[in-house]
């Protein structure tokens, strides 16, 4: 028994036999985001049985059709429509919700299983692989396995998800095959660029991960990739975490910044930030920091932006010389 068609399934259909003028024309009646989701069946059905065709298109009798019913679909055809209703722009920005509402389907099976599990699964796999079924899972559940792995591993896994740009529909293809194979399950394949990885999908998992871990994969990297190293530290503080700090660590941090520095730096800071640092300063420094906000003339975001990272880099500098503690968001607090 075939299973109905939903609302949204319907119009792709019909949109998919349509003349590819007069598709267009219905597409723009849509919102973005109704397209997204028609435009997501569109990539997911690709080829419709001849009888669902008929039926589907009977069902909107309304619709003039022109040119011959051709049952056609997938990310080409979807990105054509799109771009004929939309424009190139605003097409490539709806397909970019499309991968994103799609991204990580084609590993949600590995959602419930055990570290260990995926680990195990994993076994033998080259870290390009690894970083890409990582890159698809939920950033505590990839953290987990990553902190897993033996060796180099790791590292070599960390790179490849930060470096990683668009997995096409046969790599996941294959790799889900394998893996569903092993596990015993029937495997299914998606047919869309899906944009995984990068440095952010890298920074959350270690931002989760154990602050071993976490020292292990900086430091090597720090070895391999300087430049790569910098961009995830510079990723996982922000100006805006010195509200975390203890106040004597946030006292010695200040104590190594200039107050014109620091105006710059505090510039559209949430009052919360500006309270941490006007509480550890003395009333002398305070006086002066007063001084250089009111005689500050307005200044370039840029200049805002460099003036905090001036700071980061003290806070961290500080850290790795462990004359102060940055505690993680997911850490407990200390019992005395």
């Amino acid at each position: 028994m075939k299973v109905p068609l939903t609302g949204t399934q319907k119009v792709a259909v019909v949109l998919m036999n349509m003349d590819r003028q007069r598709a267009a024309e219905v597409m723009k009646q849509f919102t973005e985001t109704e397209a997204a989701d028609i435009a997501a069946e569109i990539v997911q059905l690709r080829r419709v049985e001849p009888d669902v065709t008929e039926t589907t298109v009977l069902e909107f009798h309304d619709i003039t059709m022109k040119g011959s019913r051709n049952p056609r679909g997938g990310h080409a055809f979807a990105v054509g429509l799109l771009e004929a209703s939309f424009g190139a722009e605003k097409a490539a920005g709806v397909m970019s919700k499309v991968a994103s509402s799609m991204a990580g389907k084609a590993f949600e099976f590995l959602d419930t299983a055990e570290p260990l599990q995926v680990l195990t699964l994993l076994d033998g796999e080259l870290p390009q692989t690894i970083a890409l079924v990582l890159a698809h899972l939920r950033p505590e559940h990839a953290s987990a396995v990553l902190a897993g792995l033996d060796g180099s591993l790791p590292v070599e896994v960390a790179q490849c998800i930060a470096t990683m740009g668009t997995a096409t529909p046969e790599a996941i293809k294959v790799v889900t095959d394998t893996l569903k194979g092993r596990v015993g399950a029937i495997s299914s394949s998606r047919d869309t660029n899906e944009v995984v990885g990068g440095i952010q999908p890298l920074v959350d998992i270690i931002n989760r991960a154990d602050v071993a871990t976490e020292r292990a994969l900086l430091e090597a990297l720090d070895a391999s990739d300087p430049i790569l190293a910098e961009e995830v530290r510079s990723r996982m503080l922000t100006f805006a975490d010195i509200v975390k700090l203890e106040n004597r660590d946030v006292q010695q941090v200040l104590r190594g910044i200039d107050a014109a520095v620091l105006a710059v730096a505090m510039k559209g800071s949430t009052e919360g930030v500006i309270e941490t640092i006007r509480t550890n300063l003395s009333e002398r420094n305070r006086e002066i920091l007063d001084d250089e906000v009111k005689a500050m003339a307005p200044v370039r975001v840029s200049q805002v932006e460099e003036a905090r990272a001036a700071i980061v880099r003290a806070i961290r500098d500080l850290a790795a010389q462990g004359s102060i503690t940055v505690q993680r968001a997911d850490e407990d607090d200390y019992v005395v």
